[in-house]
């Protein structure tokens, strides 16, 4: 069973940096309902109601998505372009949070649609920061459209 709403799909495989994000959004409030994917074959699933999620309303989306780049199976540029290809997920807010410094990652993101690129802080303080503020922007500031509501 599903929450009828997620706020946040964080996709990443790293357990430390899943529990240091779920750490920082707790601590500050900013999100009850976090979906974690372990990778990218898992975060297609769920956004596409594949698989072990194929009992998901799909009509249900996040209302941002925190994912890692370099992960195993399906990377987070893969994903990122499954998601901008399909109407249905391409308006989610998408923010790349990864280690890579690299030009060109930085360059496909853009140009593949992602709304921010953040490369991920190593001091646990810092980190915790730029996660309390994305998800101070992406789910207080920012207007999301209206998505259907569950019943």
């Amino acid at each position: 069973m599903y929450p009828k709403a997620i706020d946040i799909l964080l996709v990443d495989d790293n357990p430390d940096d899943v529990e240091l994000a779920l750490y920082a959004l707790r601590r500050n409030q900013l999100a009850n309902h976090i979906q974690i994917a372990h990778d990218g074959v898992e975060a297609l699933d769920f956004l596409f109601c594949r698989g072990d999620y194929s009992e998901r309303d799909c009509e249900l989306k996040p209302k941002m998505i925190l994912l890692d780049l370099n992960m195993p199976k399906v990377n987070g540029l893969e994903v990122l372009k499954a998601i901008r290809e399909n109407p249905r997920t391409a308006g989610i807010p998408v923010v790349i949070l990864t280690t890579s410094k690299e030009d060109r990652d930085l360059v496909e993101s853009y140009r593949l649609g992602v709304n921010s690129y953040i490369v991920k802080p190593v001091d646990f303080e810092q980190f915790s920061e730029v996660v309390r503020q994305l998800g101070y922007y992406w789910l207080l500031l920012n207007e999301h459209p209206r998505v259907k509501q569950a019943i």
